[in-house]
């Protein structure tokens, strides 16, 4: 079984992603709702999920060919920090919002001008918490050309990111999420059609 049919039937059956009507912390409607931070509280799965991304990554830019990797609280942190374990690579990661005491730093971690950093997210809808982030981390004369993220919404965060000049990788999408559920009858041909149609309407 490949990992993405694997991961699927994971999120489904632990309903880490659920179908129906939900809203959203933007306040848009979605036909569902995924929640990547569940994982973690399934060791096994979140390993073989970290490994994955991993190899991933080595696959497609290589671990020499970055400083440090980057993430922004909280869903990726959890991610990226088992990732910086696995990959014995420095963590950094962006605030929301610059600390109101101390420091008030806005990027935590050691940092040095012109180091290259990939980004680590667990999901992407518009791309927005990444952008914000890229955005910081550019003042900081950081250079970021990759991100990653577990499942992608399809909602317009690749072109938010190509704006940013940063390509976006995704482990799946919630496409071949939904066909791979769909295809095993875990999920009827209405519920295809709801995700379909909310991704055409971005």
């Amino acid at each position: 079984m490949d990992f993405v049919k694997e991961f699927s039937t994971f999120l489904h059956e632990n309903k880490i992603i659920r179908f129906g009507d939900f809203t959203l912390a933007s306040g848009k409607k979605s036909s569902y709702y995924v929640d990547l931070r569940l994982v973690p509280s399934y060791p096994h799965q979140f390993r073989k999920m970290v490994k994955y991304l991993q190899n991933e990554i080595i696959k497609e830019i290589g671990l020499d060919k970055f400083d440090a990797i980057v993430s922004v609280p909280t869903g990726g942190l959890v991610i990226a920090s088992a990732l910086a374990i696995e990959t014995v690579k420095p963590l950094i990661y962006v605030r929301s919002k610059p600390k109101d005491y101390g420091t008030s730093k806005s990027v935590e971690g050691k940092i040095q001008e012109g180091m290259k950093v990939v980004m680590i997210d667990d999901v992407a809808t518009t791309g927005g918490s990444v952008v914000n982030g890229i955005k910081s981390l550019k003042e900081e004369k950081i250079k970021v050309e990759d991100a990653y993220v577990i499942v992608n919404r399809m909602e317009g965060a690749d072109e938010a990111l190509k704006e940013e000049g940063v390509t976006l990788h995704s482990i799946t999408n919630v496409m071949q999420i939904t066909k791979s559920l769909h295809e095993q009858n875990l999920v009827g041909d209405d519920v295809l059609q709801k995700v379909q149609e909310q991704i055409n309407i971005k």
